[in-house]
């Protein structure tokens, strides 16, 4: 196994020719990590920081190869390979399709893990793009309906005994991709929970994870990038200032091609089996880290985006009264929406952006 290391800064005292242990602000690690196709950053702080930081990095490679619909081996292409057959599945398959099954209920089939065939028709899973033909949808959208996802739990919590199985309705596939990460991020919590981390900050490719403060006392800042300049990793609609917190972002800008002058992007609306064409460039979904917080914000900034303006903002109300989670939402026609009634970050816009900026409440 291959560890990509970005940089490491320990601080020791020494007194009377005794070593003290790392100071935990200062001790820390500082991985990158390649997985789930999308280059990782995960720095941790505190005396165990080395031990978290390659724990996360274990628990990532083991959910990648369970979750990675890319890689043939994995229980979720056994899964899309069985026909239709009863596959037995891990405890962290389980959770993830029960995860996605609950989403996409809430979410009225805005998030539908079901739509993995439509999305390889346009090419997205091998990078070989194209158009489908309205036929070839027509197809295949009766094939996406998370509700033919049937799940037997195992009645046995000790691990020991048989274990969960799933199986699809006749022709479906999975896809993971709008979940795995968050729900990778949710692991991370308890690697770092489990090793006593006082802070750390997991950037797992769009899934970034607050993990307390910065040893400064300070929220830890996160940029919201400009999707009209995606190139540009300098260019922000605005800056979050958050902490023990996931902040997930879900845009048009992350994965396109482009024919006969016309822009394609990855995020297909499992309504129509075309690129969802909401209004919106980005959505951003900002949690605490409670249980399963990473992976509801990262469903959920699937469907938002799917939804449009208006459904998310009504969709955010009808959560807690706005309070299970915030939003930044970027618009099409130049503005950015902030949605935040407990005030769970703070929010800097990029005033020379050209963006309006709205609060929506």
């Amino acid at each position: 196994m291959r560890r990509f290391t970005a940089y490491v800064l320990l601080t020791f005292l020494f007194l009377s020719g005794c070593s003290a242990p790392a100071d935990p602000d200062t001790a820390q690690e500082s991985i990158q990590v390649i997985a789930m196709d999308t280059a990782m950053l995960i720095t941790t702080y505190g005396e165990h920081s080395v031990t978290a930081a390659y724990a996360a990095e274990d628990r990532i490679r083991e959910l990648e190869s369970a979750l990675s619909r890319t890689d043939p081996d994995s229980e979720v292409s056994r899964l899309n390979a069985a026909g239709g057959e009863a596959v037995e599945i891990s405890g962290d398959l389980q959770t993830i399709l029960s995860q996605s099954a609950q989403y996409s209920q809430e979410t009225g089939g805005a998030f539908d893990i079901t739509v993995a065939p439509a999305a390889t028709a346009w090419g997205f899973t091998a990078d070989r793009f194209q158009i489908p033909s309205q036929t070839e949808l027509d197809r295949l959208l009766p094939l996406v309906d998370s509700s033919q996802v049937s799940i037997i739990p195992s009645l046995d919590s000790s691990g020991d005994g048989p274990k969960a199985t799933a199986r699809l309705g006749p022709g479906q596939s999975v896809d993971l991709g709008a979940i795995a990460k968050g729900y990778a991020a949710d692991q991370l919590c308890k690697v770092f929970d489990a090793n006593e981390i006082p802070r750390a900050l997991a950037d797992l490719g769009g899934n970034v994870l607050a993990w307390g403060d910065r040893p400064d006392g300070a929220p830890w800042r996160v940029g919201i990038q400009d999707p009209a300049h995606p190139d540009d990793k300098n260019a922000l609609v605005g800056v979050l200032e958050i902490v023990d917190s996931f902040a997930v972002t879900s845009g048009s800008y992350q994965r396109y091609f482009e024919q006969d002058g016309k822009r394609y992007h990855h995020i297909i609306d499992p309504a129509t089996g075309y690129p969802a064409d909401s209004g919106l460039t980005s959505v951003t979904v900002v949690a605490g880290t409670g249980s399963g917080s990473g992976a509801m914000c990262d469903a959920y900034s699937t469907a938002l985006f799917i939804m449009g303006e208006e459904k998310a903002l009504d969709f955010w109300r009808s959560q807690l009264n706005g309070s299970l989670f915030s939003l930044v939402l970027v618009t099409e026609d130049g503005r950015v929406v902030v949605a935040d009634k407990i005030n769970r970050f703070a929010f800097a816009p990029n005033e020379d952006s050209g963006y309006a900026y709205e609060t929506a409440s």
